[in-house]
């Protein structure tokens, strides 16, 4: 019976071969593709509150210059003597963080035309106060641009969160216009109730119109503040602002009264004023470092958060990877194995389709004893030789 030969594998193509590592290709390029577009979102986001605190270090400095101008200001047009040891001091630590961070924040002109108005100011002798008034002014104008330059430059304008948003307007706006304008509107009373009487009627329309630049960041402020309490995750927020802000919204509530003509008069006591702004200025310097405070430790809670972020995307990025390298291992190693089979089980094909080779011996031929039986010959051979003994 024909035992059948076994049948051969068929080797597998090219293309089978390689369609497993194909997929894990096609697997890998959309997982790089995500890690990557999250490494760089989440990067993104965390160099802008990088760059906004750079903006919050900047604002901060800006705002002892403002303290220190309005109140030197104040001093000029009162005709008291002005001290510029507070403004020397305020300008050198901003001028420190300028030469610091202010080519990144693309500020350095803005503020060496800032500084040297203020140095003039300095060098000012003895003038008349309308005239200080006027120039003060116009130096306040310049810092005021220079908040609003370093709030779009460091990014703070742009803040994606609600909370970081409103304290980073209030800080960086509607703080400093309402600490300028509350200034400029006590000085102003000042001033006006020493022009001569003609000229009181444009004074009152003067001080009606700073009133309404006084008052109305003041009241924005307020509003941003409270919102930015309401909206935030944060348990210590409400409790270090609302505080101070309290105190700065009652004497911002007191400059709007003594702003005002008092009993159907078109003057108003530059006296009860004066006070006034004086104490909305202290409260404004009470609330600005906390402001600043809690931006600053909102915006480095941030940073930890996307330095997590980041970590966790590298790490899962790794494992992918990792993963189907693996896979694709595997599958390299199974191929290999299947290409040594599939060798092996052709080796034993042709062995089995092989025939065996033929028996080599032969029988003499016309040999008797090739056809005798073996028993026959082996006696034989005693008798042959016996007759042979026996002659000899």
């Amino acid at each position: 019976m024909t035992v059948p030969a076994p049948r051969a594998r068929r080797r597998p193509s090219t293309l089978g071969r390689l369609l497993p590592l194909l997929l894990v290709g096609v697997l890998l390029a959309p997982v790089g593709l995500l890690v990557t577009s999250a490494w760089q979102q989440t990067t993104d986001d965390r160099d802008l509150a990088v760059r906004e605190r750079l903006g919050v270090q900047y604002v901060t400095a800006l705002g002892s210059v403002t303290d220190a101008l309005v109140e030197a200001q104040s001093a000029a047009v009162s005709n008291r003597p002005v001290s510029g040891d507070a403004l020397n001091r305020a300008v050198e630590e901003a001028a420190a963080v300028d030469a610091r961070i202010g080519a990144e924040l693309l500020s350095q002109e803005r503020w060496a035309g800032v500084r040297a108005k203020v140095e003039a100011l300095r060098g000012r002798g003895p003038a008349d106060p309308e005239a200080a008034y006027t120039a003060y002014s116009e130096v306040s104008d310049l810092l005021l641009a220079l908040h609003r330059k370093v709030r779009e430059s460091s990014g703070l304008v742009r803040d994606p969160v609600a909370d970081s948003f409103f304290l980073q307007d209030s800080a960086g706006q509607e703080l400093p216009e309402a600490v300028v304008a509350a200034g400029r509107l006590a000085d102003l009373g000042m001033l006006v109730s020493r022009r001569p009487a003609a000229e009181q009627p444009r004074g009152m329309m003067e001080l009606t119109g700073l009133r309404v630049a006084a008052l109305a960041p003041a009241g924005d402020l307020v509003d941003n503040l409270r919102s930015a309490v309401d909206g935030s995750e944060s348990t210590d927020l409400g409790a270090n602002v609302l505080t101070p802000l309290d105190t700065y919204q009652r004497s911002v509530e007191a400059l709007a009264a003594y702003s005002a003509p008092a009993n159907g008069t078109s003057v108003v006591d530059p006296g009860h004023l004066s006070a006034a702004g004086l104490n909305t200025h202290r409260a404004a310097r009470q609330l600005q470092p906390v402001i600043l405070a809690e931006l600053d430790a909102l915006l480095v809670e941030r940073i930890d958060s996307f330095d997590r972020s980041r970590w966790l995307i590298g790490t899962a990025g790794v494992l992918a990877v990792l993963l189907l390298s693996w896979l694709a291992a595997l599958q390299v190693a199974a191929g290999g194995r299947a290409r040594r089979r599939a060798a092996l089980a052709v080796t034993r094909t042709e062995s089995a389709d092989t025939p065996a080779p033929a028996d080599s011996w032969q029988p003499v031929p016309n040999d008797p004893r090739g056809s005798q039986p073996a028993d026959v010959a082996r006696d034989a051979e005693p008798a042959r030789w016996g007759a042979f003994d026996a002659a000899r």
